[in-house]
């Protein structure tokens, strides 16, 4: 073991965004710091880094909010096919004028046809 050279490990740099506050290190870095810091070191083609990362689609299903007022939504109107939490919304909902329906449908993104 005396003849092998030491690994060197690119996490044990010293760091020069080291604050000392009392006896404690803490290292204040923005995700820019690190994405910078992480493009100039020689990284294998496989490695995954900060601004690499692709996450997986979510096997949990999205959650569905009120178009109304932002509450979590159990429901779903059949005809106008606004998301509401509660009944006063559902009445609010069976009110509204049709290009009032579109509009909220517009906003969510949904690309359904009210008819």
């Amino acid at each position: 073991m005396s003849g092998e050279p030491e690994k060197s490990y690119c996490f044990k740099v010293e760091n020069k965004f080291i604050v000392k506050s009392g006896s404690k290190k803490r290292m204040w870095r923005s995700l820019k710091q690190i994405l910078t810091a992480d493009r100039t070191l020689p990284w294998p083609d496989d490695a995954v880094l900060y601004y690499s990362i692709n996450a997986p689609p979510s096997f949990k299903p999205t959650k569905k909010y009120s178009d109304i007022s932002g509450l979590p939504a159990p429901y779903i109107d059949r005809h106008s096919k606004l998301y509401y939490s509660n009944a006063e919304e559902f009445a609010t909902v069976r009110n509204l004028p049709m290009d009032i329906t579109a509009g909220y449908l517009q906003l969510r993104g949904a690309s359904t046809i009210v008819g």
